[in-house]
């Protein structure tokens, strides 16, 4: 029970951090409702778990191979933070929430684990903290079962309050304060895949 709960605190910890995906959801709950935003955060605890899973079992060549791929996973998810940014700056916020755009919910789902698997330092954290819990080799796979779960229910954890408070907010904002909200959120998107696109020449 220890462990899970360690696993828990793991994942909120990783998850809590105000990134491109938190603007995201945050973005995605005001314009589209909250399980738009919920479920844009699963997608992220869903990779969270994921690389927490390689990191807690010691699987060293799928680490690897995601380092020597930190270049061409960093130039998709900066293109698509780019995209999303500009696509989010210019958009007309709607006075309600709206059904999801193209894809819906899955479509949500889908491009946050995409953007969170594309960032491979997310791996290597995973990897720092389970060393340091016993969890880094081969043989820590029962402690594996315990930590993974408990990260995603971290990570889970999270996202169902960030998106439940930004819902609570949205009925509290006229529609010209969302204009800025859009403005404000596109031009953070997009400048974390600019941040991303930058560290390509070093």
């Amino acid at each position: 029970m220890s462990l899970f709960l360690e696993g828990v605190v793991i994942g909120l910890a990783v998850a809590a951090p105000v990134g491109p995906i938190g603007v995201l959801c945050i973005r995605r709950t005001l314009a589209y409702g909250r399980a738009s935003g919920l479920v844009s955060g699963l997608g992220a605890a869903t990779a969270d778990a994921a690389y927490g899973s390689v990191a807690a079992l010691g699987l060293t060549f799928v680490t690897g191979l995601l380092v020597d791929a930190e270049a061409w996973l960093r130039l998709g998810g900066g293109v698509f933070l780019v995209f999303l940014g500009v696509k989010t700056f210019l958009s007309r916020p709607a006075e309600r929430p709206v059904a999801a755009g193209r894809g819906g919910l899955p479509g949500a789902y889908a491009s946050t684990l995409a953007l969170t698997l594309a960032n491979p330092s997310t791996i290597l954290s995973f990897a720092a903290i389970f060393a340091g819990l016993g969890a880094g080799s081969a043989d820590g796979s029962s402690t594996a079962l315990l930590l993974v779960p408990g990260v995603f229910l971290g990570s889970t954890s999270w996202w169902f309050v960030l998106s439940g408070a930004t819902s609570l907010l949205r009925a509290k904002l006229p529609a010209g304060a969302l204009r800025w909200v859009n403005m404000l959120s596109g031009a953070v998107l997009a400048g974390f895949g600019l941040v991303a696109l930058s560290g390509l020449g070093g």
